[in-house]
């Protein structure tokens, strides 16, 4: 099979997902740099399901719009000048409690991450995702969960027990994918079309995972997850 299509290989890539009442997830896409914007939004509007109903090229900008489109998910390029990602959240967080922000950005270690997930940020994602997992991130975050980047899902593990080897540093990029994906309630061949690889490799790396982890059942996985912050209790509801 083929690698995954990132922002920079988007053409032609479509998907169909669960949206809001009308069947569709209205979207508030704010980046300032025009043409990842354009690319987002091409990428986001030829998904079925999704649609981008406003773009914004900054923090303030993004401000006025919100109420205005009254979107379902905001997707937040953290790294903006002016009023950043994070002053950006914190505004439309007290202004509009329920918000739903997945933050957007090329940096998925440091501090910034834990961050904007202590502000409430329901998703991280990288610019460097695959086309399926921006749109996987949105359908998630829209049904009131939380969706991290494999990358900065190992990131936030690594570093919340200081002194503790933390199990998830055993697990390779794709086996944390996998890991992240079965977290998230995602369906075998589901994961398998998401990391464009047979069910049976999807398989042979839950077993991997499983045992390197050292436990026994997708339960026991959830509770490793959850003392490591992986996840949050929201995750698993739906």
């Amino acid at each position: 099979m083929g690698s995954n299509p990132t922002l920079s290989a988007i053409l032609g890539f479509a998907i169909t997902i669960e949206g809001g009442e009308d069947g569709m997830i209205d979207v508030l896409l704010v980046d300032d740099h025009e043409l990842v914007r354009t690319a987002i939004e091409y990428l986001l509007n030829d998904s079925s399901g999704i649609r981008v109903v406003a773009v914004a090229g900054s923090g303030e900008e993004a401000l006025e719009l919100y109420p205005t489109v009254n979107p379902h998910v905001v997707l937040l390029d953290v790294n903006m000048p002016g009023m950043g990602g994070v002053e950006a959240s914190k505004r439309l967080f007290k202004r509009y409690p329920d918000a739903k922000i997945i933050a957007l950005s090329v940096h998925d270690d440091g501090p910034l991450p834990q961050q904007l997930l202590h502000l409430g940020v329901q998703g991280y994602v990288s610019k460097s995702c695959p086309a399926a997992e921006m749109v996987s991130a949105i359908q998630m975050v829209q049904q009131g969960k939380r969706y991290l980047s494999a990358d900065v899902a190992s990131n936030i593990a690594l570093s919340v027990l200081p002194g503790e080897l933390a199990p998830f540093e055993r697990l390779s990029q794709r086996e944390m994918e996998v890991v992240m994906l079965t977290l998230q309630g995602t369906t075998i061949p589901d994961m398998a079309e998401i990391l464009m690889i047979s069910a049976k490799t999807v398989n042979t790396y839950r077993y991997r995972c499983y045992e390197k982890l050292g436990v026994k059942n997708d339960v026991e996985l959830t509770r490793l997850a959850l003392k490591y912050k992986l996840i949050n209790d929201v995750v698993r509801d739906a």
